[in-house]
């Protein structure tokens, strides 16, 4: 890397510096903003700026984190200018509808390799539920915690990137902490219990076995629809749901993961087309060998993300 004085890195460098890091910066930017699409422009604005100013950096073994310091500015900018995403669980009851704005479903397992300072695998920092009470810290609690935490930079590093003292920022990750140590992580996509219940969870729905889908939830288990503010706890209230409501079609299950967890793009039948059509994202969260949570993101749009197909006929 050149210094400020001598020529700036040519694109070929920039971009072979950058490619190993693209990924997890997207992913902290989704941590910091609880959205696919904000993650998306706080990367692009965060790589053109570091285009722009590369010139000043001086040591190339620096690298990683001067451009993670600029690209949690741009999520800190980003955070004054935009509201809180949040589900509709954690949402106030009285808040106007056209205030809320809701998290949106991150594909995969987890993006980056944590360092010896962090406390979260890549998988639990990405699971709905952690970025969920991350989206509810002040801008300093959020960054001290993911910087720390999730992605292992030390304590002085952590306050460097954050332009704070060690003190503030050891304070602000204090705070955080005690927030999300109340959390308990959910089983792993990939864990035979959780694959076993998904499938079984699948399977129910499909044959409208309503009995089949409730015995698979938890006792005091959740179910959301985002973009609608309603949600629904317990069994008693999800079954009465479902066998007025969705119960009335025809579905098809067709398995990813998102967020780390067991995920579903939901398929219904359209009588007019013939087909199975695009409808929901579900993602379920898995503790205790039970379904705690679903998550169902009503919008075909994210199919697309996920790579799974519009339509199936089967």
């Amino acid at each position: 890397m050149d210094s400020a004085d001598g020529p700036a890195v040519d694109r070929a460098e920039f971009d072979r510096l950058v490619g190993p890091l693209r990924a997890e910066l997207h992913g902290h930017c989704y941590r910091f903003l609880g959205s696919v699409h904000d993650a998306d422009d706080a990367l692009q604005e965060a790589l053109l700026r570091a285009w722009r100013s590369r010139a000043n950096l001086t040591d190339p073994g620096k690298f990683r984190p001067w451009l993670y310091k600029i690209a949690t500015n741009r999520c800190l900018t980003m955070l004054e200018q935009r509201g809180r995403r949040e589900l509709p669980m954690d949402s106030e009851p009285d808040a106007p509808a056209a205030e809320r704005i809701w998290l949106e479903p991150y594909p995969g397992v987890g993006v980056g390799e944590p360092g010896p300072e962090a406390r979260y695998t890549a998988r639990e920092s990405i699971e709905l539920a952690f970025v969920a009470v991350i989206q509810q810290l002040p801008g300093v609690q959020r960054g001290a915690l993911l910087l720390r935490d999730v992605l292992g930079f030390t304590a002085s590093e952590t306050a460097e990137l954050l332009d704070v003292t060690v003190a503030s920022a050891n304070s602000a990750l204090q705070r955080a902490r005690a927030r999300l140590d109340q959390r308990e992580p959910s089983v792993a996509p990939d864990d035979p219990r959780a694959r076993r219940l998904a499938e079984r969870y699948a399977t129910a729905w499909e044959n409208a076995d309503v009995d089949g889908i409730i015995a698979l939830l938890a006792t005091d288990a959740r179910y959301a629809m985002p973009p609608l503010p309603e949600w629904y706890g317990g069994r008693s209230a999800i079954r009465e749901f479902l066998v007025t409501g969705p119960l009335h079609w025809r579905w098809r299950f067709r398995p990813t993961v998102a967020n780390g967890q067991p995920a579903f793009g939901t398929y219904w039948w359209d009588p007019e087309r013939s087909v199975f059509a695009a409808m929901a994202l579900d993602v379920l969260t898995v503790r205790g060998g039970a379904i705690t949570d679903v998550v169902s993101f009503l919008d075909p749009a994210l199919f697309a993300r996920f790579a799974l197909p519009e339509f199936v006929t089967d």
